[in-house]
């Protein structure tokens, strides 16, 4: 046991020094591999302290332990079980509105993350050209414009015309996308596609569910494969936050 700890901790910390050299130090929540990494091989220390000290551990401390430890594996894997879900969500066709939920700008220009939820928007919009795109997004620290108007400029300039598109301009997370982009064009009350990278879709539809939409359906683009791991991770948490927050 001390042994897999001590490996499952090397991962971990491996991880995180492949997130913080491919995405840089600041990438959010990438903290949470270093935790691990601590918790894991200070447990495979103390598990190989006991083996060599008997009766140094109580025996209820071993089975408590053990316990809580299992429940929180059980806990974590239903939670990411949800995220992994919604990356499997099929898009479907001929829908009223399709809500493409913003991402970070760099001045102008749309991150990673956004040109694949843009590509995916692209894709569906010359699919089904009755659709009606509303671009969620406000601007934040670094952008010199709003993440709408950064995917309009992108959708125009691959040929979608400008009167198809919506542009919602003053939200700053989810919830605000949703509820700010209904009140513009009524999308609750219709077939409502809600377009994210595919790791946030499950949480984006419940936060549609919560703020009344009738008939949200889950869009998922891509997202970084490299990274895919950390996202899943990450969103298990947000799933946490999102329902006491009462967001979902």
């Amino acid at each position: 046991m001390s042994l897999l700890c001590f490996c499952a901790g090397s991962i971990c910390l491996a991880y995180y020094l492949l997130i913080v050299v491919y995405a840089g130090i600041t990438a959010d929540f990438a903290w949470i591999w270093l935790v691990l990494a601590a918790i894991l091989e200070g447990g495979a220390v103390l598990i190989r302290y006991g083996k060599n000290h008997p009766g140094f551990f109580p025996g209820w401390v071993k089975y408590a332990v053990s316990a809580v430890v299992l429940l929180g594996i059980v806990c974590f894997a239903a939670l990411c079980s949800l995220v992994v879900s919604g990356m499997k969500t099929s898009a479907r066709k001929n829908l009223d509105y399709v809500v493409v939920l913003g991402a970070h700008v760099k001045g102008d220009v749309p991150s990673k993350a956004l040109e694949l939820r843009l590509k995916a928007a692209l894709k569906y919009a010359r699919e089904n050209e009755d659709t009606i795109l509303v671009l969620s997004g406000g601007q934040g620290f670094g952008e010199d414009i709003t993440e709408a108007k950064c995917m309009e400029n992108y959708l125009t300039a691959h040929g979608i015309s400008r009167e198809r598109l919506v542009l919602e301009e003053k939200s700053t997370n989810t919830k605000e996308n949703l509820k700010f982009s209904d009140a513009l064009t009524g999308c609750s009350q219709k077939n409502t596609g809600i377009l994210s990278n595919n790791f946030h879709v499950y949480r984006a539809v419940k936060i549609a569910e919560k703020a009344g939409y009738e008939h949200p359906y889950g869009i998922a683009a891509p997202s970084d494969p490299i990274m895919q791991v950390h996202y899943v991770v990450r969103e298990a948490a947000a799933l946490i936050k999102a329902k006491i927050y009462g967001n979902i």
